[in-house]
This record gives C-alpha cells, sequence and structure tokens, in this order.
C-alpha cells in the first residue's frame, strides 16, 4: 500500500488504477488496509481505487460526527476533481457512505455498503469500562469476525491502544453517540442510488436482519450473502467479496 500512499494539503488517501472512481471508506477501527484485496484486484480491472484516511481521532470533537465526516468525503471528492463516484464503506464507513449520498446524491453514481451502521448499532460504548482489560479487549475484537484468528495480535493492540487513549475513547463515544442520532430509516426510501449491500450471515456487530432491513428501505438496493462471515465480509472472504461485487457492477453497468 506504501507506493500508492499520498499526502496533498489536509488529505492523505491511497489511490491505484485507472477509470471509474471507487471512494472508500473505513470504519472507526478500520485501516486502509482492510481493503488491500478490493484495491488490489478492482484498480486492475478499470477503476481508479481511493481510499482517504478519515479524521476521525484528527476533528474538532464539534465535527467528530457522522454528518461531518460525510461533508469531509464531499470535500474531498471535489478537491481530487471527481465527478461521480462510486461509494464503498464498512461499517462506520457505510453509514458516512449513506449520509453523504442523502446530503450530496448527485455526486454518486453508485453505493456499497457492508456491516454497516445508519440502522442499528449495538452502542460501540457499553463495553468500554473494562478498557484496561486486555483479554477483554481481545475477545471484542475477535467477535467482529467468524474466524477469531482474523483479529492478529497487531490488530487487538491497536484496539486497546485506541480505547486507552483517553481523547479517542472519548471520540469514540462521541461517534457512537453521533451513529445512533444520525439513524438513516426515514432516509432510506427517499434514496434512488443503486446500491449494493454485501453482508455476512454471521455478523454479530450488525447482525443479518440488518442487511435484510437496509434492503427493504432501500428502493434499488441488491443484497449478496457471505456464508461463515462476520462483520468485515472484505478482510474475512476477499476473493467472494470481490467476485459479488463485481457481478453487481456488471450487473448495474457501473
Amino acid at each position: 500500500m506504501e507506493k500508492h500512499y499520498k499526502k496533498e494539503g489536509r488529505y492523505s488517501y491511497y489511490e491505484a488504477g485507472e477509470g471509474t472512481p471507487i471512494v472508500i471508506l473505513h470504519g472507526l477501527m478500520g485501516g486502509l488496509s482492510n481493503f488491500d484485496a478490493v484495491a488490489n484486484y478492482f484498480s486492475t480491472k478499470g477503476y481508479k481505487i481511493i481510499i482517504p484516511d478519515l479524521p476521525i481521532y484528527t476533528q474538532n470533537i464539534l465535527k467528530t460526527n457522522v454528518k461531518s465526516f460525510a461533508k469531509y468525503v464531499k470535500d474531498f471528492i471535489t478537491f481530487k476533481g471527481l465527478d461521480r463516484v462510486i461509494l464503498l464503506g464498512n461499517s462506520l464507513g457505510g453509514h458516512i457512505a449513506l449520509y453523504h449520498t442523502k446530503m450530496y446524491p448527485e455526486k454518486v453514481a453508485g453505493l456499497v455498503i457492508t456491516g454497516s451502521s445508519g440502522l442499528y448499532e449495538s452502542a460501540m460504548g457499553d463495553s468500554y469500562p473494562k478498557r484496561g482489560d486486555y483479554e477483554y479487549i481481545k475477545k471484542k475484537a475477535e467477535d467482529v469476525f467468524y474466524d477469531p484468528k482474523i483479529a492478529t495480535k497487531e490488530l487487538i493492540d491497536e484496539v486497546y491502544e485506541s480505547v486507552n487513549d483517553r481523547i479517542k475513547l472519548i471520540k469514540t463515544l462521541t461517534i457512537a453517540k453521533s451513529a445512533i442520532r444520525h439513524n438513516m430509516a426515514k432516509d432510506l426510501p427517499k434514496m434512488h442510488v443503486q446500491t449494493c449491500i454485501i453482508w455476512g450471515k454471521n455478523d454479530k456487530v450488525t447482525p443479518p436482519d440488518v442487511a435484510e432491513e437496509f434492503n427493504k428501505l432501500l428502493p434499488n438496493s441488491t443484497l449478496y450473502w457471505i456464508d461463515k462471515c462476520g462483520h468485515a465480509a472484505m478482510m474475512e472472504h476477499p476473493e467472494e467479496f470481490n467476485r459479488l461485487l463485481e457481478e453487481w457492477l456488471i450487473k448495474t453497468n457501473l
């Protein structure tokens, strides 16, 4: 990823490939590397893959919310000189993509959400009093995946560091409250963008009925399931995720 990583003005981002732009939005604890397989595959298939670093822990606390992040994405897309993009988001990134689409529909050619918040939040805040407990954090990180082995020591350490950093903790809780406040149930029926929903059948963070609800409320959506898969399908089953996404891109002529 390093060789494709750029820093320009206030933006840091990954960029590779040429063609139709797909802007990828990571989740709260998610790094850009979570999308390695997506980036490597689609950047050779006629798509320009762009993954901005979202200012989750660096913005002023008053701008630490779903709506401000959606505006940040719009500013970034404008900065890159892009017209319409396909937005792909996981978890909080999916919620930001949805909110961006609500606010700036003219900027979005297509939408892809996986394990997205926006309808149901298993309040991220409920577990933090135990933040000094490494084993507890390890269990929480493993619960994100169907196969707990995907939660490497490096990933667990990163989460542990985040929840033990006072500023990051406050911002995490602020975002969790913002996610609940920015519930999208009333907005989704008015959003007519072509939407691809890819969901893990074993997602404990945003359970399968959340995906069904998204599919029911979004007028032009297609729902795909991945079996034996948790909250981060693009990490746990990258090949299947890419196959389904490509099938949808072809079907919708995007």
